[in-house]
C-alpha cells in the first residue's frame, strides 16, 4: 500500500513538474517574443522616421529646382528681349540707310540726264561749227584732214630725218659705251684660275729604288702600266719622281692612281697591276662624281639628276686649247650672273645657262656630233628649262635664242680670250694624237688603241680570236698605209700590234 502511495505520490510530483516547465517555458518564450516585435516597432519607428526626413529633403531640392529654373528662364527672356531689341533698332537704321540710299541714286540719276543733254547740245554746235568751217573753207572735213597732214610732213620731213639720224647716232653710242661698261665690271669682278693643261702629270715616289721595281724584270711591269693605262712613263734622273705622259686627262688620272696604290701596296706585278687599274677607273667614276657635285655646289644650282651631276663632273677631265672646261663652265656662269645682274635680267637662271653652255663637250669625244647639239640633246632628256637648253644649243650661233644665251655668248667669249687662258698648239696636238688613234680603230679586230710618245707610236691591241698571227702583219701594213694616205705629221709614226693570248684556270 505504501508503496503504492509512494508511485502516485513520484507520478503526481512528475506532472507537476512537467506543468510548471510548461509554464515557465511559456512565459519565457512570451518574454523573447515581446522583445523581437520591440524591436521589430523601433525599426519600423526610425525607417518611418529617415522616410520624412528624405521626403522633407526632396520637396526642398524640387523647391530649389524650380526656383532656378524660374530664374534662368527670366534671365533667357530678359537677353531674348534685348536682342529683339537691338535687331528692331538696326532694321530701323538699314531701312533709314536704304531711302537715304535710293534719295542719292536718284539725284545721280537726274544729273547723268543733265550731262547727257548737255553733251548732246554741244555735239550738236560742234556739227554747226564744223559746217559753218566747210561753207568757208569749200573743203569737207576729210580734205581738209588730209591737207593738212601732207602740209605738216612736208614741212617735217628734213627735221624728222635729221632728228632720226642723230637720235640713232647717239643711241648706239650710249649703247655701246653702256655694254662695254657691264663686260669691263663683269671681268673686273671675277677672278678665276687661267693655268693651262699640261700632257703631263708627275707622280712622287716614296723611294729612289721604287723606279726599278715599277720597271719591273726586263721592264713586263712597266709594259702592263702602259697597256692598261694607254699612257706612257717617263723615268729619267729626277730624283722621286716619275713622269705620266698622255694627252688624255683621264688616262693620266688612272696610271697615277694605280701608281700610287701599287707603292702603297709593294706588291708591284702584272697581276696586281691589272687588279689597281680597275680599282683606280673605280675611283675615277666617284671623283668625278664629287667635281660634279662640288661644282653644283659652288655655284648654288640644285635639284640636278645624279647622272647628270656625273656628266658635269666629267668636265674635270676635259680641256678646249689647254683650258680645262669645268673651270671654264664655272667662269662663264659667274660672268652671265655678272651681266645678267646689270641688265635687270634673272641673274640666278642666267648663271645656270653660262654653267651648262658646254656640257656636250664632256661626251664629245665619245659621241657623234657637235658639242652643241649633244648638250642640247643631254640637257632635253633631264628635263632642264627650254632656256638652258637653247642655250647649250645656239652659244656659238650668229642669232642667239633668247637673252640668255646672248650673255652667255658673251660671258663665253670673254672666258677664252683672258690672256693664257687657252694654248692653240695644245689643242692642235691633241686633235692630231685622237685623230691618229680614231683611223687605226677603223679597223675590224681592234680592241685597244693607244697613241704615245707625241704620236711617234702607235700601240694597237687586237683581238686573238679575230686576228691571228700572220694577220697582224698585214694588219700593222693597212694601218701605216692608211695614216700615211690621210694624216700630216712630222717624221715617222711607229706601229705596234700586240696579239696576247690569255688562259686563266684555277687548282682546286
Amino acid at each position: 500500500m505504501s508503496n503504492i502511495v509512494w508511485a502516485v505520490i513520484a507520478v503526481a510530483c512528475a506532472g507537476l513538474g512537467v506543468f510548471v516547465g510548461y509554464v515557465l517555458r511559456k512565459k519565457i518564450a512570451q518574454a523573447q517574443a515581446n522583445s523581437i516585435e520591440a524591436k521589430a516597432e523601433k525599426i519600423l519607428t526610425e525607417a518611418k522616421t529617415k522616410q520624412q526626413e528624405f521626403i522633407l529633403q526632396a520637396k526642398e531640392k524640387a523647391v530649389q529646382i524650380v526656383e532656378d529654373a524660374k530664374r534662368e528662364e527670366k534671365t533667357v527672356r530678359q537677353e531674348l528681349h534685348n536682342m529683339q531689341q537691338r535687331l528692331e533698332r538696326r532694321e530701323g537704321m538699314f531701312d533709314q540707310k536704304l531711302l537715304e540710299f535710293q534719295d542719292k541714286q536718284q539725284k545721280l540719276q537726274e544729273k547723268i540726264d543733265k550731262v547727257q543733254q548737255i553733251k548732246l547740245e554741244v555735239e550738236k554746235m560742234r556739227d554747226q561749227e564744223v559746217e559753218k568751217l566747210q561753207g568757208i573753207a569749200g573743203l569737207t572735213r576729210e580734205e581738209a584732214k588730209t591737207e593738212l597732214l601732207s602740209r605738216v610732213e612736208d614741212e617735217s620731213k628734213n627735221d624728222l630725218a635729221a632728228r632720226i639720224m642723230k637720235l640713232e647716232k647717239e643711241s648706239t653710242e650710249v649703247f655701246e659705251e653702256k655694254a662695254r661698261g657691264i663686260i669691263t665690271d663683269a671681268i673686273q669682278r671675277c677672278a678665276s684660275s687661267h693655268a693651262a693643261e699640261m700632257t703631263s702629270t708627275a707622280v712622287t715616289l716614296t723611294n729612289e729604288d721604287m723606279k726599278g721595281r715599277i720597271i719591273g724584270k726586263e721592264g713586263r711591269n712597266i709594259k702592263a702600266l702602259e697597256k692598261l693605262t694607254g699612257c706612257e712613263l717617263v723615268i729619267d734622273d729626277t730624283p722621286d719622281t716619275i713622269m705620266v705622259s698622255g694627252f688624255s686627262p683621264i688616262r693620266r688620272q688612272i696610271a697615277k692612281l694605280a701608281l700610287e696604290k701599287l707603292m702603297a701596296d709593294g706588291r708591284i706585278q702584272p697581276a696586281r697591276i691589272e687588279e689597281f687599274v680597275e680599282k683606280a677607273k673605280q675611283d675615277l667614276a666617284i671623283d668625278i662624281k664629287k667635281a660634279g657635285e662640288e661644282a653644283l655646289y659652288k655655284m648654288g644650282i640644285t635639284g640636278i639628276d645624279p647622272k647628270l651631276v656625273g656628266i658635269v663632273g666629267r668636265l674635270k677631265y676635259r680641256t678646249s686649247y689647254g683650258q680645262n672646261i669645268l673651270n671654264h663652265s664655272m667662269e662663264v656662269g659667274y660672268l652671265s650672273a655678272l651681266i645678267a645682274s646689270e641688265l635687270g635680267v634673272d641673274a640666278a637662271k642666267a648663271k645656270k645657262c653660262g654653267f651648262f653652255h658646254d656640257i656636250g663637250k664632256s661626251v664629245d669625244q665619245e659621241t657623234q656630233g657637235s658639242h652643241p647639239e649633244i648638250g642640247y640633246m643631254i640637257l632635253k632628256k633631264f628635263n632642264m628649262d627650254e632656256d638652258v637648253c637653247q642655250t647649250a644649243k645656239t652659244h656659238h650661233m650668229d642669232k642667239a635664242y633668247n637673252i640668255f644665251a646672248s650673255i652667255a655668248k658673251a660671258a663665253d667669249a670673254i672666258s677664252g680670250a683672258r690672256i693664257g687662258a687657252r694654248k692653240d698648239t695644245y689643242e692642235q696636238f691633241v686633235a692630231r694624237l685622237e685623230e691618229l688613234e680614231k683611223t687605226a680603230s677603223a679597223f675590224p679586230g681592234i680592241e685597244k688603241v693607244y697613241a704615245i710618245q707625241a704620236g711617234r707610236e702607235i700601240r694597237i691591241f687586237v683581238k686573238p680570236n679575230e686576228i691571228d698571227d700572220y694577220s697582224a702583219f698585214q694588219l700593222a701594213k693597212d694601218i701605216a698605209r692608211k695614216i700615211e694616205q690621210e694624216l700630216q705629221y712630222p717624221g715617222e709614226i711607229r706601229v705596234t700590234i700586240i696579239r696576247e693570248t690569255r688562259v686563266v684556270e684555277y687548282a682546286k
